[in-house]
């Protein structure tokens, strides 16, 4: 529980991006033991979201196609603006807020499609602690996620990775399956410009000189076929499933775990029973299906969103919709053999933001990393 001596005075921390680096946010290892802390009190419930069942993504600005005023931003793909709010409890004990705009068309200015950052609250006084750069905070969390999936779910002996898409998303997630399943000696990566592949496989062998083989692939099926670990990392227009990237069953070994942060579609094959389906958060997946129209998987191109659908359609059983907290708390077996097909949906959760944003957080103020801000010595209004 963090104190506030000086109350009524308030000051809080600003991290820039390089503060942020200084106090750990880029340690995956760290990260995904975080995420494991962040997904067991998910589990147990000691937390909240926003949305009317606590469990929503956030809010989120979008833009209209058409607009009496001009100065109005067009709706270009990615662009909105979002809020995601929550609380974690267990030993954070703290609330906060990821706010950030998007705009594909940043890379062209040299910018990244998203811009984030997070303020990081007292839960009692609801005062602020910190506000921070929250690229990294973001990034290293999601890609946190699926290597806490592949601590739980891979098989122990993985070796092949294959990456669908290989931008700055499929770098943090590749290396939280690097540190949980060190053993991985070969990527496949495909991608659709040759900027993105090059830096890619040049950031992998630079970072994990005991790769063997990091090698460019043709096709969506090369990517998965002969993978023990697959992810898909494309970020594209949503609208139409069928144009989604999708994982076919006969492109998938024996004992493959599969993790998809970004959209992703799967085949009838995919959709039987004896593939396991493990979720991030249910309640994340059935707000989804509550706030956009139906069929929700045309507007949240995540694959979780599509199985909660064929739940709600009766196609599927609830049963067959797992939950990682409960895999990672004890409750519910991880893998239980060495041929199972596990398919893990990533939606990306607000309390992962608090939970890494409260760690680096008090690694900073431990480490005397930042600057002192003053919201007030004694409130004008009170």
């Amino acid at each position: 529980m963090i104190t506030l001596p000086d109350l009524p005075k308030i000051d809080f921390v600003y991290l820039s991006e390089s503060d942020m680096i200084k106090a750990g946010v880029t340690d995956m290892s760290s990260c995904i033991d975080t995420m494991e802390e962040a997904f067991k009190l998910l589990y147990r419930g000691d937390y909240r979201m926003a949305g009317g069942n606590n469990d929503s993504h956030g809010a989120m600005v979008v833009f209209p196609k058409e607009s009496p005023f001009p100065k109005m931003p067009k709706p270009t793909a990615e662009r909105r603006f979002m809020s995601m709010p929550a609380y974690l409890g267990g030993d954070f004990q703290m609330a906060g807020d990821k706010w950030y705009g998007s705009n594909i068309e940043n890379r062209t200015k040299g910018l990244p499609r998203s811009i984030l950052m997070y303020t990081l609250n007292d839960a009692v006084t609801g005062a602020p602690l910190a506000h921070m750069s929250a690229n990294l905070l973001s990034a290293y969390r999601t890609g946190a996620v699926p290597g806490m999936g592949a601590r739980h779910l891979a098989r122990k002996d993985s070796r092949v990775l294959g990456v669908l898409g290989p931008g700055v998303i499929a770098r943090t997630v590749v290396a939280g399956f690097m540190a949980a399943r060190p053993e991985i000696d070969t990527i496949k990566v495909k991608g659709r410009g040759k900027t993105n592949l090059d830096i890619f496989v040049s950031w992998a062998k630079e970072s994990y000189p005991q790769l063997k083989s990091v090698e460019v692939v043709e096709t969506d099926e090369a990517v998965v076929r002969g993978s023990d670990i697959v992810t898909y990392c494309l970020s594209g227009v949503v609208g139409d499933p069928a144009k989604y990237a999708t994982i076919r069953r006969e492109w998938v070994k024996p004992g493959a775990f599969l993790a998809m942060p970004a959209q992703c579609n799967t085949d009838e094959g995919m959709e039987k029973p004896d593939v396991r389906k493990v979720l991030d958060c249910p309640g994340m997946y059935e707000a989804w299906c509550e706030e956009f129209p139906k069929p929700s998987h045309n507007s949240v191109a995540i694959i979780g969103v599509k199985f909660w659908e064929m739940m709600l359609d009766g196609r599927i059983a609830r049963s067959q919709l797992e939950e990682i907290g409960k895999i990672v708390a004890g409750d519910a077996p991880g893998r239980q053999n060495d041929d199972e097909i596990i398919l893990m949906s990533v939606g990306g959760l607000p309390i992962a933001d608090v939970a890494w944003a409260a760690t680096v957080y008090r690694n900073a103020v431990e480490r005397g990393i930042g600057v002192k801000l003053n919201l007030w010595d004694k409130p004008a209004l009170s």
